[in-house]
């Protein structure tokens, strides 16, 4: 098997398993309505961006990958 299969096979277990933690987790961190993300919902029309999520999970993300290039 080649690498690239492996890498999309990798990603996609990757994927899954953010995918429950963010079920599971998401009851007690209500990632996506933290104070600060821009929601806007008037009658037929709805706007909403995750200003401050985006700030944590990229915070998260790249200390992940410090920690990873620390220990490697």
């Amino acid at each position: 098997m080649g690498t690239i299969p492996k890498l999309l096979i990798l990603a996609g277990a990757a994927l899954i398993v953010i995918g429950l933690l963010w079920a599971l987790l998401g009851r007690f961190l209500p990632l996506g309505r933290l104070p600060g993300d821009i929601a806007i919902e008037k009658e037929g029309f709805a706007f909403y961006f995750p200003v401050v999520t985006c700030i944590v999970i990229s915070l998260v993300v790249s200390g992940i990958a410090y920690l990873v290039r620390l220990f490697k």
